[in-house]
Formats: structure tokens, C-alpha cells, sequence
């Protein structure tokens, strides 16, 4: 089964800031896939160009986000429909916060294993008992997720569908606590990381971005084209 990360952003700002000494969304891509997820979209504003040239050299879609006026729900379709759009045996996306910059591979792996024999189910990866993000959401809940509000938070989002009847939710305890602690929080000030090794064949953490040189051209993101959505 093949799930797709769909990384939205408020603003530009958001995007962008720091994560030691990287840009919280390209830390994002580069554990998103380091854990195996494909493909990746992100949806965010970008006047200026400067999160096009923050993901250049990644396998990216950069998507225009809706309307801020159409809230959350319309940022996480518009990732979804992307995703899906260009691959469309997706059954699955990883609906993550681009605030949550902290994440491990590692934890995108465990979700997309568990996701194989547990389709139909939203997966919530959880740290001492605290849910967090990024949730691995069916693509069947997709339908139901479009008539929701768009006042909704992306935590209500969640419980919204769940009383829909859409999905049903199960937590794996995965000992990240990057999944429930942001960007506000130092990555040195994380509690330790207890979850599962690293998975084979993945990177370490940020290695494709230190191993880029400087004179790398710049080859990406692909644009979504907005007339599509």
C-alpha cells in the first residue's frame, strides 16, 4: 500500500522557520521520506518563492493552499487530492503539521507498516499516553472529511470524522515525543526518544540535507497546477 505525507502550513513563516538550522518543512520532507512515504505534497502560501527555493532538490509537490477562509479542511483536501493525483493507488495520507518538525523516520515507518493489515483505520501516533501527529488517514474517510467546517481545528477535524462514523481510530504508542512536542520546543529540550529503531535503509535524520553541497542546482518542487483543484 502506498501512503503519501500531505505537510500543510498556515503561512509562509510557518514553513519556514527555524529548526535547527533548518527550515521546519524541509526537515519535514526529508523524515517523511527517510520513513517511506510517497508522495510527498506540501500546501502552503508562498509569495515570495522562498519555500519553492527552500525544497529545491527534493521530490516535492508544492501545492497553492485554498482560501484561508476555508479553514484547515480545505489545506488537508487540497494535500490529499494532489497526492492523489499523482499517484493514484494511494490508500492512505499522513496529515502533518508543518509546526511538528520534529518527528523521526522512524515513526513514519511504524505508521505506514501498521497501515498494511489495519487499512480502513486511522492510525494516531501517541507519546505517554498524549496523541499527536502526523495521523495516517484512509482515503475512504476522504469523502467525509470535505463536508466538515471549516472553523475546525485539525484536532476537532479528527474527532469530527471519527463521530461521523468515517473511521475509526487506533493510537500506537511509538515513544516520539516529537509527535506531540513542536517547533516551539528545542530539539535539545526533547524528552529521549524511546520508540523503535531506525528503519533499514533509511538515512540518518537530516543527512540528505548536510550531504547537499552548496552549488547544488536548484531542481524543484513540482507545482501543482491550481486549476486542477
Amino acid at each position: 500500500m502506498t501512503v503519501a505525507a500531505v505537510i500543510f502550513a498556515a503561512d509562509a513563516d510557518t514553513a519556514l522557520a527555524d529548526a535547527e538550522g533548518v527550515a521546519r518543512v524541509r526537515r519535514i520532507v526529508d523524515a517523511a521520506w527517510s520513513g517511506g512515504a510517497l508522495p510527498i505534497v506540501v500546501v502552503a502560501p508562498d509569495p515570495d518563492g522562498r519555500v519553492a527555493t527552500i525544497l529545491s532538490g527534493t521530490s516535492v509537490t508544492l501545492g497553492t493552499p485554498a482560501t484561508s477562509e476555508d479553514g484547515a479542511v480545505a489545506q488537508i483536501v487540497r494535500g490529499f487530492d494532489i497526492a492523489a493525483a499523482e499517484v493514484r493507488e494511494i490508500s492512505a495520507a499522513l496529515i502533518w503539521p508543518a509546526r511538528l518538525c520534529w518527528v523521526g523516520p522512524e515513526t513514519v515507518t511504524s505508521l505506514v507498516e501498521a497501515h498494511g493489515p489495519d487499512s480502513g483505520t486511522l492510525l494516531r501516533p501517541s507519546y505517554n499516553g498524549e496523541a499527536g501527529w502526523p495521523v495516517l488517514l484512509p482515503i475512504g474517510a476522504l469523502d467525509t472529511l470535505r463536508t466538515l467546517p471549516a472553523a475546525a481545528t485539525p484536532g476537532e477535524l479528527i474527532d469530527l470524522l471519527v463521530a461521523a462514523g468515517a473511521v475509526v481510530t487506533r493510537d500506537i504508542d511509538l515513544g516520539d515525543p516529537g509527535t506531540v512536542m513542536d517547533g516551539d520546543t528545542a530539539r535539545a529540550d526533547l524528552p529521549p526518544y524511546e520508540g523503535p529503531g531506525q528503519p533499514g535503509g533509511a538515512h540518518e535524520w537530516g543527512a540528505a540535507l548536510a550531504s547537499m553541497p552548496d552549488d547544488t542546482p536548484l531542481a524543484g518542487p513540482t507545482r501543482a497546477d491550481p486549476s486542477a483543484f
